[in-house]
């Protein structure tokens, strides 16, 4: 199918025609041709823009489908305006063996987007077989346990690190170094259990100068080893500042973004996440780093957990929130405000994530790139709020907040999703092979 998308916006301001045959980009104009298409669109002003690509979700299977599976995370991916998403190693079991990422890529056919699959790292993992198949990344290695538990010591790093940098593989570092956590934050009152429970308390634990120094312990072992490291959801102005330093790229979420401590004691325990949730003025300047460059890319870290388990006691809670959906919404609705341009919103979602990642043929509106397309009206924003998205954990720490949601999202040419419904089968490849 060749499909038109007639007067369309780009990021840049351009209005322009934009064709696609098959599964690239083939046509942009000024005015091409509509006999040339299949179906045209009258896009009528409205933004086009390159699918998001977040670099950083875990839709959690194999081990536990309740919380998300392939199907329900990359439905909510589509939705949100996400045509590419990077599943991190941390399911059960974890994805740290060849076989283990077989398994994996089985369960990632049912996926309505394209998906790569990053390999872990555990005292049990096997290199030999692992780097034999097309990972996407190595990583998310953990510097201190999160869900999983997956957490390895500085020794074991180094040598992950020097095993990806002769594969020539990049490495994603979840950059908090367990031995600055504060312990003093357990003596405090944490206010009860389930979403009456003070998730400041957890800010506390898990200290801004945590990250910090993990990031720089990061960056001076890749240094040394001459490999690429990518910071994950850096959650200070001090592990972004780190990152630019030590020569990392480096990785922000909507949440770190966009909420706060303050926001801590309303979320209870739905606002636990590793890194958590920093200060008011941390928040601000991660804000200020995004816009003025030094942020590389925006990924989710959409690490959905049911209400039955979110509602426990704070020490006991899993800590991630679902984001998938909801990170272009949220970032576009900025744009509309004019608190951030057009331009950097594409750069941090799609065109730096694909430079980042070598993916050369997406993340940009641009002949020979894949047709990966997101549809939207800038001015049609409308509340967020959880029933109406569609991860299966079925809530959003975003509740009440704002966003700009598309109307029609393209995958390789393929419309997998149109004015609030899905399209088709699923027909995710893996961006490796």
């Amino acid at each position: 199918m060749s499909i038109l998308f007639r007067d369309a916006r780009l990021a840049d301001g351009r209005v322009c025609d934009v064709r696609t045959d098959a599964e690239r980009i083939v046509a942009v104009a000024d005015s091409v041709d509509a006999e040339s298409a299949d179906r045209v669109i009258d896009a009528d002003g409205q933004l086009l823009l390159p699918g998001a690509i977040d670099a950083h979700v875990h839709f959690r299977e194999p081990g536990d489908p309740q919380k998300e599976t392939w199907t329900t995370g990359s439905q909510s991916a589509a939705a949100g305006g996400v045509t590419t998403v990077v599943d991190q190693p941390n399911t059960s079991p974890p994805t740290v063996t060849g076989p283990d990422f077989d398994e994996k890529a089985d369960l990632a056919a049912a996926s309505y987007v394209d998906y790569g699959i990053n390999g872990g790292v555990t005292p049990e993992w096997d290199p030999e077989s692992l780097f034999e198949r097309p990972l996407f990344a190595l990583g998310e290695v953990f510097l201190a346990d999160s869900t999983g538990e997956m957490g390895i010591d500085i020794e074991r790093f180094a040598d992950a690190v020097d095993r990806a940098a002769a594969a020539d593989v990049v490495v994603t570092v979840h950059a908090e170094d367990a031995d600055r956590f504060d312990d003093s934050a357990r003596d405090r009152d944490a206010g009860g259990a389930g979403r009456d429970a003070d998730a400041d308390v957890w800010s506390q634990y898990r200290s801004a100068d945590a990250e910090a120094a993990a990031v720089e312990r990061a960056v001076d072992v890749g240094r040394e080893a001459g490999a690429e490291i990518h910071i994950a959801h850096t959650s200070t102005p001090e592990g972004v500042d780190a990152a630019v330093a030590g020569g990392a790229t480096c990785e922000v979420t909507p949440h770190h973004l966009f909420l706060s401590r303050e926001d801590a004691t309303e979320l209870g325990t739905y606002g636990r996440m590793n890194p958590p949730l920093r200060s008011k003025e941390r928040r601000a300047a991660l804000w200020n780093r995004l816009v003025d460059g030094d942020i590389d890319i925006v990924a989710t870290d959409h690490a959905p957990h049911t209400t039955a388990e979110k509602n426990a006691e704070l020490w006991d809670a899993p800590s991630g929130v679902p984001g998938v959906e909801t990170m272009l919404p949220l970032l576009l609705e900025r744009a509309r405000q004019g608190k951030i341009g057009y331009e950097r919103v594409r750069e941090v979602t799609a065109t730096n994530v694909a430079q980042v990642f070598d993916l050369p043929q997406k993340g940009r509106v641009a002949e020979g790139s894949d047709a990966d397309l997101v549809l939207v009206d800038p001015e049609d924003s409308r509340e967020i709020r959880g029933e109406d998205l569609h991860s299966k954990c079925g809530w959003t720490p975003f509740e009440g907040e704002h966003g700009v949601f598309p109307s029609l999202t393209v995958v390789r040419g393929n419309i997998v999703y149109e004015g609030g419904e899905f399209v088709g089968e699923p027909a995710g490849e893996n961006v490796r092979q």
